[in-house]
């Protein structure tokens, strides 16, 4: 591997990394993309000429220096070399998320002011094109796949294989202009601006400077020992911080290779394929994939079945042990090699992780019995706290001292502090600069010290010096009773369970709590098919008696584990309903990060609330959908409201 060198040695850009792994790592991989089923490589020397001719091309454009050019699309070698080129241009990179629909995008261009827009494919510029009458800034669209758009007006569209033949034909014109831009890029130059998701309100853009994101990669590289011999799969969101720090920083700073899958459909595929050495992935991937898991386990035969949950049994017991090197019995040892030949190793091949070095989750909290899932399997997956505006990292959990309950001990270069209030401070180089066109957004987050609020509560470990997240600190309260109330500690629970895809737990304030829960699809289905259940649709499979019954033992079974917590034990579900329709980003009920806002489902749905406290056992609502093709629709449906089976607290237990 080429040690990377610090930032006063001359690399203080990410142009910079990239032209350093073009002369270091010339004929290594840096990308690879599937299309049409076959992998695409480019080397470091080919991602740095074609970075190059592009920055050339924009710049014969018109880009100049300090305009913003937004990113759409999902995973690919061109899209990520964009951003690069960008930079090399003089500009600010604004990735969109890709599924945003127009009125999202529309928001976004306009707050920053985009005066280019580099499109991935036809479905991209359409939605620009439908909101381009708001867009007064807006200059030109360069669009990467050309199919659908030959009959478009081009008077302001170009495709990208023409500015990268313009940036080539006009190089000895166009170099010394981009030399000269190239040459001012420093650490405090905007490397990137990306926008957060929203969840209680506008999103807002964080900008990122170099030394943010080239200070972070190498520390969170040193960190896990990464090396230029890594494999990563680019499937998350580009708009995202933690693809942008795994799929340039850190990639740039190690020069390990970016892998881009062909799609979202061919992403399983493509993660065996690849077999990836460094992976991360949020809860709700690793929660899907126990889901099918399981679902594969139900529909085996009676031998297979017990020959899993037997060797299952025995990974939980001591997998994680044998994973973090401590000392464990011969007999058990042979146990599990035998488990890894028959059951192990043939699951971590057909999930892809066969390779893992280092996996990481975050985003939200994983629950536990999922988490230590995966690392009862050997696969060494640990979590991370980390914020967009931290360029990702705040704490990371050491190898050897991995917990399901904590967010392990401060990253390389991080400053971590609990408040009077109990929320979580921390200033780091990966401290962002500003929050765009937002000063007052900007002092209220980050005072004159560099102290940055993370808006959640937490608290550290005296005896490990581990940080626990509780919550958001906003939706930490009190119950009516005194007792506190933290609904993501419930409802991580109840997703552990492969019919629950999401819940809501409401009680804030409140005598007793109660909750929204989505099922899954696919996991219901399944268990309903095999158990001759006929239904037509969603609304239909979630309101059956059967399935119900069946989400109440699951939310009795959390109850009697919420009952135990000495702190949380108020904060079992007293009632509960199963709503009539999946929380979806493009009804505004989640985020593009699949993140639950839950102020704004509180208001639409505040009818369901008000009966899940009135002692209603049913209730007619009528709630406004969004389809695919971005019509608006109603559906209605009349929901059974359940009781739940309550427990006595641990406080009371222990009293008596």
């Amino acid at each position: 591997m080429t040690q990377p060198v610090n930032g006063d040695s001359g690399l203080r850009s990410v142009p910079a990394l990239l032209r350093r792994n073009a002369k270091t790592m010339a004929q290594a991989p840096a990308y690879r993309e599937k299309e049409f089923g076959i992998w695409q490589t480019w080397t470091w020397t080919q991602a740095c000429q074609q970075a190059e001719s592009l920055a050339l091309g924009l710049i014969d454009l018109g880009l100049d220096t300090g305009d913003f050019v937004a990113i759409i699309g999902r995973n690919r070698p061109s899209l990520y070399l964009s951003m690069v080129a960008v930079q090399m241009a003089g500009g600010v990179p604004v990735p969109l998320y890709q599924d945003a629909v127009a009125d999202e995008m529309s928001y976004v261009l306009q707050h920053c002011g985009a005066r280019y827009v580099i499109a991935e494919s036809q479905e991209q510029v359409d939605k620009v094109l439908e909101v381009q009458d708001q867009l007064s800034e807006l200059k030109h669209m360069v669009y990467l796949d050309p199919r659908g758009l030959r009959k478009y007006d081009h008077t302001h569209l170009h495709s990208y294989d023409a500015i990268l033949d313009a940036g080539h034909a006009k190089r000895d014109a166009t170099l010394p202009i981009l030399q000269q831009r190239e040459g001012k890029l420093d650490y405090d130059s905007t490397c990137v601006m990306l926008y957060t998701s929203g969840t209680t309100g506008k999103p807002k853009g964080v900008v990122l400077s170099n030394r943010n994101i080239i200070e972070t990669a190498r520390a969170s590289s040193d960190f896990d020992k990464l090396t230029s011999g890594e494999n990563v799969l680019a499937y998350l969101p580009m708009a995202w911080v933690g693809d942008f720090i795994f799929s340039i920083g850190q990639a740039y700073w190690t020069g390990f290779c970016v892998n881009c899958p062909e799609s979202q459909d061919t992403m399983s595929t493509d993660l065996r394929e690849i077999g990836p050495s460094y992976f991360f992935a949020p809860p709700r991937v690793f929660e899907t994939q126990l889901t099918n898991v399981m679902i594969r386990m139900e529909d085996a035969g009676k031998f297979k079945k017990w020959l899993f949950d037997t060797f299952m049994a025995h990974a939980r017991k001591v997998g994680p042990a044998i994973l973090d090197g401590h000392s464990v019995g011969m007999m058990d040892r042979l146990k599990y090699a035998l488990g890894e030949l028959c059951i192990y190793g043939p699951l971590k091949n057909t999930l892809g992780f066969t390779n893992v070095r280092v996996g990481y989750t975050a985003g939200e909290a994983i629950g536990p019995e999922i988490f230590d899932f995966y690392r009862s399997l050997g696969i060494n997956l640990k979590q991370l706290y980390g914020q967009t505006e931290a360029s990702v990292f705040i704490t990371q959990q050491p190898d050897g001292q991995v917990r399901s309950d904590t967010v392990g001990v401060p990253s390389p270069g991080v400053e971590v502090r609990i408040g009077d209030s109990g929320e979580v401070y921390y200033r780091s180089p990966g401290t962002f600069v500003e929050y765009y066109r937002n000063p007052e957004s900007t002092a209220d987050t980050k005072d004159p010290e560099g102290w940055v609020a993370t808006g959640d509560a937490g608290f550290f470990e005296t005896d490990t010096g581990h940080l626990r997240i509780i919550d958001r600190a906003k939706d930490v309260a009190k119950m009516s009773d005194g007792g506190m109330f933290a609904p993501k500690f419930v409802e991580n629970k109840l997703k552990f369970y492969p019919s629950i895809l999401e819940a809501v737990v409401f009680g804030a304030g409140r005598d007793t709590c109660v909750a929204f829960i989505n099922i899954d699809m696919s996991a219901v289905g399944n268990w309903a098919e095999r158990n001759n259940i006929a239904y037509s649709s969603y609304q239909e499979l979630a309101g059956h008696p059967r399935v119900l019954e069946q989400i109440r033992l699951h939310v009795n079974e959390v109850n009697a584990s919420v009952a135990q917590d000495e702190m949380l034990s108020g904060c079992q579900i007293h009632r509960f309903l199963v709503l009539h329709k999946e929380l979806d980003a493009d009804d505004g009920e989640l985020t593009r990060t699949r993140k639950v806002r839950r102020k704004i489902i509180g208001e639409k749905f505040e009818d369901l609330v008000n009966a899940l406290y009135d002692g209603s056992a049913s209730i007619y609502t009528e709630t406004e959908v969004t389809y695919e093709d971005g019509r608006k629709g109603k559906i209605s449906a009349t929901l059974n409201i359940l009781d739940a089976e309550v427990f006595p607290r641990a406080a009371q237990i222990a009293a008596q």
